[in-house]
């Protein structure tokens, strides 16, 4: 049997990614319509979610728990890699004082592992374990100039949707923005995200220096940030925690469950 809905696991699954970040409870009846599951089969498989405490019930119907969160924490590549970013996020943030991610790509998306950002930060669309288009980020940008030739045809020949007014889609555009990151090291976004956002980011390359790890980088408000200005410091991160990866990728004996 698949891991589809037709399989215990796949409607599993399906309801727990019902929940979105902007709504964090949903009632039983909209659990069913969202997974298109019977009623009654929601009602079942939500006690036993509730008991393995990866959902917890509450006044209004249900909401992820805390034990889904443990599970995430034990993900072994991103816990590795966000505990030796870390000291180069904190850095760059404390350089800047502008709002500071780590993303790595999965699949035609980036997913945040990290977001810093003081008292100013700025109100963006990102959010830990969260995901965006890559065309449409600085972040996704970086990392899909260093991808593979298939990822890169799947995003250039799939829609590129437009979040703002300023998005690139057009793929010769799109193209050409990828080319100038792989000469210049890094990538700029320019309100293509969310209007009001510029972002700079750069990549955390392998020992090839081909490959993207992950991507760091930098997002501020159009009135007050320049994000040329920032391109030596967000190098510079990425640059390190590179170094960093390499080395513990030599010392850590192959198969270790905390490799990066």
């Amino acid at each position: 049997m698949g891991a589809g809905l037709d399989s215990v696991l796949g409607r599993a699954v399906a309801l727990l990614r019902a929940f979105g970040p902007e709504e964090p409870v949903l009632t039983l009846a909209e659990l069913a319509r969202r997974t298109a599951i019977p009623k009654a089969t929601v009602h079942r498989m939500a006690a036993d979610l509730v008991e393995l405490r990866l959902l917890d019930k509450v006044e209004g119907g249900y909401r992820l728990s805390g034990g889904l969160f443990e599970l995430g924490l034990r993900a072994s590549a991103e816990r590795s890699l966000l505990e030796l970013a870390m000291p180069f996020l904190q850095d760059l943030y404390e350089r800047t004082h502008e709002t500071v991610h780590l993303g790595v790509a999965e699949g035609r998306e980036v997913v945040y592992v990290a977001k810093i950002g003081g008292h100013r930060q700025v109100a963006a669309p990102s959010r830990t374990g969260g995901r965006m288009p890559m065309h449409c980020t600085a972040i996704g940008k970086v990392l899909l100039a260093h991808a593979d030739p298939a990822t890169q045809r799947a995003v250039l020949t799939g829609p590129l949707e437009r979040r703002t007014p300023h998005t690139v889609v057009a793929p010769g555009m799109l193209r050409r923005q990828l080319d100038a990151v792989l000469e210049q090291g890094v990538a700029f976004e320019q309100e293509e995200s969310t209007v009001g956002l510029r972002c700079v980011a750069a990549p955390v390359l392998d020992v090839s220096g081909r490959a993207a790890l992950a991507a760091i980088s930098v997002t501020g408000p159009v009135g007050r940030f320049r994000p040329e200005q920032h391109v030596a410091a967000v190098r510079a991160a990425a640059t390190g925690l590179a170094s960093v990866l390499l080395r513990t990728a030599r010392t850590v004996p192959e198969g270790s469950p905390d490799l990066p």
